[in-house]
């Protein structure tokens, strides 16, 4: 093998020399970099590898009503956690923790064993578990302090304020709505640790301090939102329905002043409730609204000029329009009336007329749109529903048909919220107002509150329209189907409704029945809304047995409001004494009607057989001479619902037993108090005919 000439040997430890340097160079420059440039980011980092600590919460900020109410509070709150790395004996360890807490051993166990810093045991314990673990005095244990949300009112506006996990973290409702501004910036309790997570003695020790979340002021009434809460409990439980739901609102502002749903839950505990008792469906729902819609329909012919309150049709039962048939709700039609009477005794075919045809697509959607229904009203919260519209076109073959049905409230969709809004709408001279459910934010520093204004959204029907359509919705009230929502010295309007519930795009027994009303129609202070869906007496309709919701509701809150109540002219009464003014007993059970009509000095006649009244002749409002006949015609209802029936013993049972109890006979629970049934009126064993209500008073058991 030849040998290597010095020159390649020199060459090559040139090479090698100039790699090491060049390699040193580097290294050295590195060096300088990391220890000189980035001296600040590296220490740092250190640093926050060595401090490790708990996070501090901030209180959660309080929701109150709107007169200050504490809804939702946050409460400091102890909770245990270990740090894996000091604990010296994990079996024991665990088996005084799963002792001391109430936990299964293996699960305690289990987390004692994760290769975390810090590991959670159990974040909300009570202060005697808290006391005891310190006591206990167990290496790598440690107690903590942390906030938990508490509701003090219980279910009170539930379904207003939602839930908070347990991170402190908005999970539905208001809580959720204004997470960013409620759970405040957490805090930090720093220590310095070593590389297995012990404390270093004499190390490096901070505390960073939370910032408190903001409060929240609502719209909502804590008075009026118990009241409603009771009177749909009641409503509810008596009818046994599926769910139903009540929202009360300001008409000038927009602001809603209670809004319910039952069944409800407790937000302290909702684990112990089924996911669907959470759901807010006053805003999130969307059903067919039934003739409660006829409003907007009503209101938009008139402001179009294609009606007239006088203006004169004939009902014969029906209406063949479109290709198709419209059927009114009353067999036989009720033959010749005024468009005002058509709105107070809710005639299909004449709304049927007036959306398919003197309306049709291109007058009438502008309107659909312009109360905002098929979209979001903006209500601050989560979960709004649009609901559905037809839009002119889409049907070319059977539009008029379908905006014939769209008329008298089939054929789209609408959420609660947005059937509250129009008549809002209506009652705030026809000037639409965005629903509203905060009223102002709290800065947690200053206490200093930033109110948030009503907002206008623009004007959808004209100041005469909307005046001259209250009138009428007095009427309704007065001498048509609205008859169970008037209260003695106020002036209420509204409107009755009764949908078929579709599932699975056919149409099914279950119905959805309903009150729309507002009170004093002069000067509206108030608006509601009561939905009771698939109550099981019949007849099921909205006058029946949401309107006496409504009215048990409304005369509870308008003396609160400071409505004063104040009498009503009786025109014709007083220049002609000798003549009696017929009382509307339209909707009342038979006994009931009986009753006003001999009061008022007139002789009741019964035609057919039922319980409740469909009709009576001389009309509601008629003058007619001391001892005139009134002839009352009854609801068709089911053959089960038919003909007398014995009244079961209901005392000593809860209000879902009496309810059930009573239905199996078919008899409707009429509720007083709470508690355990203690008196029944008919008592037990009397006959009475079906769909009779039956008064028990309830009250404490014992």
């Amino acid at each position: 093998m030849p040998r290597l000439s010095r020159v390649v040997v020199r060459q090559r430890i040139v090479l090698v020399f100039a790699a090491v340097f060049v390699t040193a160079f580097l290294l050295t420059t590195r060096l300088a970099y990391v220890q000189v440039v980035q001296n600040q980011r590296y220490t740092q980092l250190a640093l926050e590898q060595r401090m490790r600590g708990v996070p501090a919460d901030p209180l959660r900020g309080t929701v109150y009503d709107r007169n200050g109410i504490e809804l939702a509070v946050s409460v400091s709150s102890d909770a245990v956690y270990v740090r894996p790395a000091e604990i010296v004996d994990r079996s024991a360890t665990a088996a005084q923790l799963a002792q001391i807490l109430g936990m299964p051993y293996e699960d305690v166990l289990e987390r004692l064993g994760q290769r975390q810093a810090e590991v959670w045991i159990r974040r909300r314990v009570s202060e005697e578990e808290a006391r005891a673990v310190r006591a206990a005095a167990l290496p790598g244990v440690y107690v903590a302090q942390r906030t938990a949300r508490v509701y003090p009112h219980g279910t009170l506006a539930a379904h207003v304020l939602g839930l908070v996990g347990i991170d402190n973290q908005g999970l539905e409702g208001i809580e959720f709505q204004y997470d960013q501004l409620l759970r405040g910036v957490p805090g930090r309790e720093l220590v310095e640790r070593d590389a297995r997570g012990q404390r270093i003695p004499e190390g490096l020790a901070d505390f960073v301090p939370p910032r408190d979340g903001y409060g929240i002021v609502l719209t909502i009434d804590a008075a009026i939102q118990a009241i409603a809460e009771r009177e749909l409990e009641r409503a509810c439980i008596a009818t046994l329905s599926e769910f139903c739901m009540t929202l009360w609102m300001n008409p000038r502002t927009g602001e809603i002043l209670a809004m319910a749903v039952y069944p409800t839950f407790d937000p302290n505990a909702p684990a112990d409730y089924p996911a669907i008792a959470r759901r807010n469906r006053t805003v999130t729902d969307q059903f067919e609204p039934g003739s409660i819609f006829k409003i907007v329909t009503a209101v938009a012919a008139l402001e179009e000029g294609v009606v007239t309150p006088g203006e004169e049709f004939y009902d014969a039962g029906y209406i063949e329009i479109g290709g198709g048939r419209v059927h009114c709700w009353r067999g036989g039609g009720h033959g010749s009336l005024t468009f005002a009477r058509a709105v107070e005794v809710s005639c299909n075919p004449v709304f049927a007329e007036l959306g398919g045809l003197r309306l049709g697509p291109e007058r009438f959607y502008p309107y659909l749109k312009a109360f905002g229904f098929g979209e979001r009203l903006g209500l601050d919260y989560p979960g709004e529903g649009g609901g559905l519209i037809p839009v002119p076109g889409q049907v070319p073959h059977g539009e008029i048909l379908r905006w014939a049905n769209v008329g008298f409230g089939q054929g789209l969709a609408a959420t609660p919220l947005q059937m509250l809004s129009a008549l809002a709408t209506i009652a705030n001279d026809g000037v639409r107002m965005r629903p509203q459910l905060v009223a102002g934010i709290i800065d947690p520093v200053t206490g200093a509150v930033q109110p948030i204004r009503p907002q206008p959204v623009h004007r959808v029907i004209s100041e005469a329209t909307a005046r001259g359509f209250l009138a009428m919705l007095r009427e309704t009230v007065v001498n048509g189907s609205g008859s169970n929502a008037d209260i003695p010295g106020y002036l209420v309007g509204g409107k009755t409704g009764t949908a078929q519930v579709a599932e699975g795009g056919v149409y099914t027994e279950k119905r959805l029945a309903s009150f729309l009303g507002v009170a004093p129609v002069d000067d509206p202070q108030l608006v509601g809304l009561v939905m009771l869906f698939d109550l099981k007496p019949r007849p099921a309709y909205g006058g029946v047995y949401a309107a006496p919701v409504w009215r048990a509701i409304a005369e509870q809150v308008l003396p609160y409001l400071g409505v004063e109540p104040r009498g009503e002219g009786e025109g014709d009464a007083a220049a002609d004494p000798a003549r009696v003014r017929v009382p509307n007993v339209q909707n009342l059970p038979v006994t009931e009607a009986e009753a006003i009509l001999r009061a008022a000095g007139l002789r009741p006649v019964l035609e057919g057989v039922g319980t409740y009244v469909l009709d009576q002749t001389p009309v509601p409002g008629a003058f007619v001479a001391p001892g005139t006949q009134v002839l009352l015609e009854f609801w068709e209802v089911p053959e089960h619902w038919q003909g007398e029936t014995t009244v079961p013993s209901v005392v000593g049972y809860e209000p879902r037993e009496v309810a059930e109890r009573l239905a199996a006979a078919g008899l409707v629970l009429e509720m007083h108090g709470n508690g355990v049934a203690q008196v029944q009126v008919p008592a037990a064993g009397e006959r009475a005919l079906r769909g009779t209500r039956v008064r028990v008073e309830f009250g404490p058991a014992g």
